[in-house]
């Protein structure tokens, strides 16, 4: 059974699939929509093996196309929005991208500079202002998506691409958010999508009658495209899709216009919807059953705050690009704030340390994670492929820990965590202890140097607030001498306005070393 078969089964033809800027669309109507997409794709001849890129805003046309280039037996590469122009650029190189299908309003600042890749040969512009009609820009032919499934042939489903095309067959490649440098093309097959839905929606979200889901999260990243695309549609159930970038404000109204039941975030914007909560306007969260965290560790403190002043769990758990979504979480019921959860079933683990040898039980240890959501490779990188994908295995890059009841304990990224007086320092750990500051909005931790040149613990802050730098170091200071060894305690303190973050909410650390050894150098 394929995506599209497992998408639109006759019986759920009547019931909203999506709701988007006050329309209800139907699972007939993405069908109908979907069928004409693929007969556009087809009478381009795109099909199995080419890569078809897809820039658009979460939408039901980022759906349709999504399943209408998949269905055609091509490689589906959907591409970040809010990347600037070059990333964009280099991810459509990267993929050897044969055809784009992109929002109207990227068109002008995309390929107005005579430096499109050379595979790209068909672009579809979906919105463009004033219809785009067809012509010719720097050698790449440009239609109006809109006008093109008109003018289709009539093509039936199931689709020619896919007649010979196994669901082990690469349909789909997701880059990675690029937090530790640049972005790399994990390669994942229809079989990938089933499997995500079989373990983390089945175990964790246990969906049920009148569930509509949304989330902050973009359907371009691993994280979101789960959330807002598999669990709800391959289940028969409704996802709610907004363009607009997610800050507080648009989440808040879609809370109160759409009346979500769950609701996926990263940290960060739970953080920012408090904050808007205490001090703009009050979140409505009366509708909500459940809340997901994920992209990064949720801070114990953070996760408490949301339960106590909204009485909605939120459950933390860890996924990547690489395994597609989640392999671990917690659970409704079953819960401890500041860990990731329980592996799923369905998912192996093991901790690996430094040396390349199991660490013991309770000791902090490299995350190696087996299942069957697993990415065959990366996209034209043999050499990382061969470090990250291990006899079956993958490499998190994530330092692990995991107690006696079996829960996991996020310690930080392997490559994030260095040496201090000779011994290792977490910076998740450290982190963790200065945003109890009252003073502390946000905090992040990297290697710095003291004046002697030895390595020590260097922390970035955001204050909250009408707090003096000076009171709140000193403050800060205080709170880690009291619950920190003092190899772990910061010896250099750096105020900023905002931290670095990826688009999916994860800290940039390598920016802050980047900001070090910059400031390093100047003095």
């Amino acid at each position: 059974m394929t995506l599209f078969t497992r998408l639109f089964p006759a019986e759920r033809d009547s019931r909203v699939a999506v709701l988007y800027e006050q329309q209800e669309i139907t699972y007939a109507q993405l069908r109908e929509e979907t069928i004409r997409a693929a007969a556009v794709l087809s009478q381009l001849q795109i099909g199995p093996g080419d890569r078809v890129a897809i820039l658009l805003a979460d939408s039901p046309g980022f759906i349709v196309s999504l399943v209408a280039v998949i269905s055609v037996g091509a490689i589906a590469v959907p591409i970040n929005m809010a990347l600037r122009r070059e990333e964009h650029l280099f991810i459509l190189r990267d993929c050897g991208a044969r055809a784009a299908i992109v929002e109207g309003q990227l068109m002008g600042s995309l390929f107005d500079k005579g430096d499109a890749p050379a595979e790209l040969k068909d672009v579809l512009v979906v919105r463009g202002e004033d219809g785009v009609g067809s012509m010719s820009i720097n050698g790449i032919n440009v239609r109006d998506f809109a006008s093109a499934k008109i003018s289709a042939p009539e093509i039936e489903a199931p689709f020619h691409g896919q007649a010979n095309a196994g669901l082990d067959t690469e349909a789909l490649i997701l880059y990675t958010s690029g937090s530790t440098g640049e972005p790399k093309g994990a390669v994942h097959s229809q079989a990938d999508i089933f499997y995500t839905n079989e373990t983390y929606c089945q175990e964790v979200l246990k969906l049920r009658a009148g569930d509509r889901l949304f989330s902050s999260s973009r359907l371009p990243f691993a994280y979101g495209l789960g959330n807002a695309f598999t669990f709800p549609l391959l289940n028969g159930y409704t996802s709610i899709l907004c363009r607009e970038k997610p800050a507080p404000v648009v989440i808040t109204r879609v809370f109160s216009d759409y009346r979500p039941t769950i609701f996926f975030g990263v940290p960060v914007v739970y953080r920012m919807l408090l904050e808007h909560h205490r001090n703009v306007a009050p979140v409505d969260t009366s509708s909500l059953r459940l809340c997901v965290s994920a992209g990064e560790a949720l801070p114990a403190q953070l996760g408490e705050e949301w339960q106590d002043t909204f009485g909605v769990q939120v459950l933390d758990g860890i996924g990547s690009t690489e395994m597609l979504h989640m392999f671990m979480s917690n659970h409704n019921g079953e819960l401890r704030y500041g860990s990731s959860g329980k592996l799923l079933a369905g998912y192996e683990a093991r901790l690996i340390d430094h040396e390349g040898v199991a660490t013991p039980p309770g000791n902090a240890g490299n995350l190696w994670i087996r299942g069957g959501s697993a990415a065959s490779r990366y996209w034209n990188r043999s050499e990382t492929t061969a470090q990250t994908f291990v006899d079956g295995w993958v490499r998190t890059g994530d330092l692990y820990a995991q107690d006696g009841d079996g829960f996991w304990w996020h310690m930080g990224r392997g490559d994030d965590c260095f040496k201090s007086s000779g011994r290792w320092v977490s910076p998740v750990e450290v982190e963790g202890v200065l945003i109890r500051a009252r003073s502390v909005q946000v905090a992040a931790v990297v290697e710095g140097r003291d004046p002697d040149g030895l390595a020590c613990v260097c922390a970035f802050l955001v204050l909250a607030n009408d707090w003096d730098p000076s009171n709140a170091e000193g403050e800060a200071r205080s709170l880690c001498q009291s619950l920190l060894p003092r190899f772990k305690q910061p010896r250099r303190y750096i105020f900023v306005d905002e931290l670095p973050y990826t688009a999916t909410g994860k800290v940039q650390r390598f920016k802050l070393r980047e900001h070090l050894l910059a400031t390093s150098a100047g003095s």
